[in-house]
């Protein structure tokens, strides 16, 4: 008789299996440690490492804290205190609940748990603790603890018995700063929670317990970036998001931070990151990657954490509405006039954004957006045109400055867009039609956008070889070159200035709106300078053009009186 081909796992084989999944490397084990301390309700975590914790990972937290029964059933496979049915798995309401962690991180270590549930077993003070020591896997003491309430892990020779596994451990500075990513991450997820890192006997992080999560921030990456961040906060139906978009003017190509978190939980969603980006459509240079916090709140059967290993995924009811409202909440978050550059040291406040869009955002003047007095005489605050390229004008708590032409370029390409999907522009007939060369490309861009280009106003005729004549041009200001912006327009399009666009419209409108907007050195009549800001302020993104930079900049009151010594 043959023998068996399937066989039962031993208990070691199979802790070491789990420990694969749960236990890459050091940052793995420092964060299954530091939410089992905060699901356990703790309001200081403190993390200690050596050699990157190759050596040593150290993990206190001053949580429940356990009795020694449950402390020795912590250590067997599938226990947990988190879940009690198959229900339980939809929608959990903390970090942790596999009830493999401890014992796959004990398998491959040498490793201690002191814990104490404190006085009686809820209060503060010292209680009945327990002390186990586990060396791969095994008990092999036991003893009573003395100790305040709370937890402590201590993990020496990660993967001291799993010699292959020890060998892909990156070096202890790349292990590090493994390690202080997760912590970091953790600690954006509770700023309520006081939270330290200590590496080799070096501080890396402490950040003391918050209110806001805008102090978390301050604490953890400096003012100097947090104060690049708006406040966002969109509900739709029973989900909502929340958290912090950075400037547009700020984003970068490179270094940007991008968390999202579920519930609490932190996760990686590459889906809903694009989804937000999306929000800053025709607001930032393609290819330009802003900072975001996001933060979902949604029912518990709407997401199930449990579809990955690391609990580093979740799978939504519906996806594509929890896309839509990120974006939309990115996109309501850029409108306000909160989002203008500031001059200045003005606050970053964490206080609601504007709700809607063609209205008028908080703080500037309604009398801008009221009709005239009888006789033309105009209402509301003056404005002042300084250098031919900016305009000035008093708000409830400042002063605004206005740039001209990113002015006019956002009015003109939310005017474009729904020129591009609606009737058209209006257009004057040329009284003398133009002839203009154009290179090959050129022509061939032409012929590919003519449609395009005549709802926008241009009628454009192939004449002979490389000449095209013009019947039909816009006209969105008085000193309208249309010769020069079609030659501009083309040109873009043809060298792919605008290419980053991944919208084809898109991309026609922000080259047009770019090319055919007032310059800066253009002179404003009173009337045509109000009617500008007038159709700014109505715009859906008033304070951004679309390259991302700011079209307003604010001065607030406060820091002219900072500034004049009141």
């Amino acid at each position: 008789m043959s023998s068996p081909r399937i066989a039962v796992l031993p208990d070691r084989v199979a802790d070491q299996i789990a420990a694969g999944e749960v236990v890459e490397r050091p940052a793995s084990v420092v964060k299954e440690l530091v939410e089992n301390a905060l699901d356990a309700g703790a309001r200081t975590v403190r993390v200690e490492i050596e050699e990157g914790g190759r050596a040593l990972i150290r993990v206190s937290d001053d949580g429940h804290g356990m009795s020694p029964d449950d402390a020795k059933l912590a250590l067997q496979r599938h226990a947990t205190s988190k879940i009690r049915s198959v229900a339980d798995l939809i929608g959990v309401g903390s970090f942790g609940f596999r009830g493999e962690a401890l014992p796959a991180i004990a398998s491959v270590s040498r490793f201690e748990l002191e814990t104490a549930p404190g006085a009686g077993g809820s209060g503060g003070g010292g209680g009945g603790g327990i002390r186990l020591r586990v060396t791969g896997g095994t008990i092999e003491a036991a003893e009573p603890a003395v100790r305040q309430r709370g937890t402590t892990v201590t993990v020496r020779g990660l993967f001291f018995n799993t010699p292959a596994r020890r060998k892909f451990l990156r070096a202890p500075a790349t292990e590090t700063r493994a390690v202080s990513d997760v912590l970091t991450v953790l600690a954006l997820a509770r700023p309520d929670v006081a939270f330290s890192l200590t590496s080799d006997g070096r501080t890396l992080l402490d950040a003391p317990g918050a209110t806001r999560l805008i102090d978390r921030i301050h604490a953890l990456w400096g003012r100097e970036l947090a104060d690049t961040l708006l406040p966002l906060s969109t509900r739709l139906g029973g989900s909502e998001v929340s958290g912090f978009a950075q400037r547009p003017s700020q984003a970068r190509p490179a270094g940007r931070r991008a968390y999202v978190f579920v519930r609490g939980r932190p996760v990686k969603d590459p889906f809903l990151l694009r989804a937000a980006e999306a929000g800053y459509r025709s607001a930032i240079a393609p290819g330009d990657r802003p900072s975001l916090l996001l933060f979902l709140d949604l029912p518990g059967d709407a997401v199930d954490v449990n579809v990955h290993p690391a609990k580093a995924e979740v799978r939504f009811r519906d996806r594509i509405q929890i896309e839509q409202l990120v974006e939309e909440g990115v996109r309501r978050a850029l409108a306000p006039l909160d989002a203008a550059a500031p001059l200045g040291t003005a606050p970053v406040l964490e206080a609601a954004p504007w709700e809607g869009t063609g209205t008028i955002p908080a703080g500037m003047p309604t009398e801008l957006f009221a009709a005239e007095q009888a006789g033309g005489r105009p209402r509301g605050p003056e404005l002042l045109q300084v250098f031919d390229t900016y305009l000035l004008f008093q708000t409830e708590d400042g002063v605004a400055i206005v740039d001209q032409h990113s002015a006019h370029e956002r009015v003109l390409y939310e005017q474009v867009m729904r020129q591009l999907s609606g009737d058209g522009a209006p257009a004057q007939r040329l009284l003398l039609p133009l002839t203009l060369e154009f290179t090959g490309p050129e022509l061939e861009v032409i012929d590919a956008h003519r449609e395009l280009l005549a709802r926008v106003g241009f009628e454009l005729e192939p004449f002979s070889g490389r000449t095209v004549v013009v019947h039909t041009a816009p006209n969105p200001h008085p000193r309208f070159e249309a010769a020069r912006c079609l030659q501009e327009l083309v040109g873009d399009l043809a060298g792919g200035r605008f290419g980053g666009w991944a919208n084809r419209l898109e991309r026609f409108a922000a080259t047009f709106a770019c090319r055919a907007a007032i310059k800066a050195g253009h002179h404003l009549d009173p009337e045509e300078a109000r009617e500008l800001v007038r159709r700014l302020l109505a715009a859906t993104l008033p304070v951004h053009d679309v390259h991302g930079r700011p079209t307003i900049v604010q001065l607030p009151k406060g820091e002219l009186e900072r500034r004049f010594g009141r």
